[in-house]
């Protein structure tokens, strides 16, 4: 036996080791080819979920809400300024030194109180001055009345004149209206002395006092503005009544009326609330501010309200329940005009055109445009466009409300500087 036949084997017993070998290089091409397949098929599946996943975030996510029926009643807080009925700063209509002063702060006076006296011996003098001129035009005068007599008695006589008479009667006309200009200027003293006493103009409390004892005053000459030369020396308020005074919103001027009520909260007096009325409104609005000035009266019989104090003004008008409002945030400014974006039957968007009425805080009312039925789109973002699909998911819970739900608005206690539109009916719509 040859040495390669010793080394094949002998017959069918020598084939065993290649079969195996064959078999076993075909599992594994199997294999290889079931882990390439499978990687395949796996590839193709995750790029189809990519591609199905970033389809759908392509499309963008929105919150509904439906418009909803305006309040009954509107709500309105607005800062006021109280100020008293009437209030006085007193001036000195003499300069001299305060001798004295007899009431002070907070003091309760009646009309002609005497507040304080004025030392003025330049002004003294100067009456005692013309009272002797006076007295001396009237010396005058009688002796020009004896003298025209005199020269009337021999009218008609060779020993005067016509001329000579009518003289003397003019010169005692002439001393007649020295002396009425001498008594002129004896009351116009006896008024300045009677200045010497500051007295109270109406009843009412002392609320400043600015003058002290030795102090020196300037006269005012009763210009009150003129601040430069004139000393205030006290201020007097009434305060039986009060006036409440509020710079109302253009968009809410339409509720000001002779019936128009409101009540007043003041931070000294927590809990407590003032009834005020309408008084005045100037009945033009300020150009800077776009607001007008309304004033309210409400009573201090107990003296609890103070002068300049600031005020919560709490206004309550009927509403329109006829006009639908929504959210501030639903709205879109364009080119086109104010528009709001629906949502069809077939999740896509639909710009619409709308006619925007009063902003009433966190809502706007719509005055056309709209219908109850209407799905729109809260906060929409400014990159929509007409017919681009959307999704809609559910609102955030106390954040957005849901599509057609008209939640009541939680009340609060929060003043703003911008007014905050409060309803208490449960017509207040979605609130944002």
């Amino acid at each position: 036996m040859s040495a390669v036949e010793q080394t094949r084997g002998p017959g069918p017993a020598g084939q065993g080791p290649s079969r195996r070998g064959k078999l076993l290089a075909g599992a594994g091409v199997i294999l290889a080819l079931v882990v390439v397949g499978g990687g395949i098929i796996q590839r193709q599946a995750h790029l189809a979920s990519l591609r199905h996943r970033t389809e759908d975030a392509a499309i963008p996510r929105v919150q509904l809400v439906s418009p909803a029926r305006g309040p009954s009643i509107r709500t309105l807080d607005l800062p006021g300024n109280i100020s008293a009925w009437y209030l006085a700063p007193i001036y000195a209509q003499v300069s001299g030194y305060v001798r004295m002063w007899y009431k002070d702060f907070g003091a309760e006076v009646k009309a002609g109180d005497v507040l304080a006296t004025i030392d003025t011996p330049g002004l003294d003098a100067q009456y005692a001055a013309s009272k002797a001129n006076f007295d001396v035009a009237m010396a005058r005068y009688k002796l020009a009345q004896i003298t025209a007599r005199r020269w009337k008695a021999l009218q008609g006589t060779q020993a005067v004149s016509q001329q000579e008479v009518d003289v003397q009667a003019a010169n005692a006309e002439a001393e007649q209206a020295q002396v009425e200009a001498a008594r002129h200027e004896v009351s116009r003293y006896a008024a300045l002395i009677g200045f010497k006493q500051i007295v109270a103009p109406f009843d009412g409390v002392v609320t400043s006092r600015l003058a002290d004892v030795g102090d020196y005053v300037n006269a005012g000459g009763g210009d009150v503005s003129a601040h430069g030369t004139a000393t205030e020396l006290f201020s007097v308020a009434d305060v039986h009544r009060m006036r409440v005074f509020v710079s109302v919103p253009q968009d809410y001027a339409d509720i000001i009326s002779p019936k128009l009520t409101a009540e007043v909260t003041v931070p000294q007096h927590p809990g407590r609330v003032y009834k005020a009325t309408f008084l005045a409104t100037a009945a033009a609005f300020n150009a800077a501010t776009r607001t007008v000035t309304t004033e309210l009266t409400l009573d201090n019989s107990d003296r609890t309200l103070w002068p300049d104090s600031y005020a919560t003004v709490h206004f309550s008008a009927p509403g329109d329940p006829t006009i639908l409002v929504i959210p501030e945030g639903a709205l879109i400014f364009r080119a086109e005009g104010m528009q709001v974006a629906l949502v069809d039957e077939h999740n896509r968007v639909r710009l619409h055109n709308v006619t925007v009425g009063t902003n009433l805080g966190t809502m706007v009312q719509i005055r056309g445009g709209l219908k109850l039925t209407d799905r729109l789109i809260n906060n929409p973002s400014a990159g929509l466009l007409d017919g681009q699909e959307v999704r809609v998911v559910d609102a955030t819970p106390g954040y957005n409300a849901q599509a057609g739900t008209s939640p009541e608005p939680a009340r609060t206690d929060d003043v703003r500087a911008m007014p905050n539109d409060r309803s208490g009916s449960e017509e207040a719509g979605a609130r944002q």
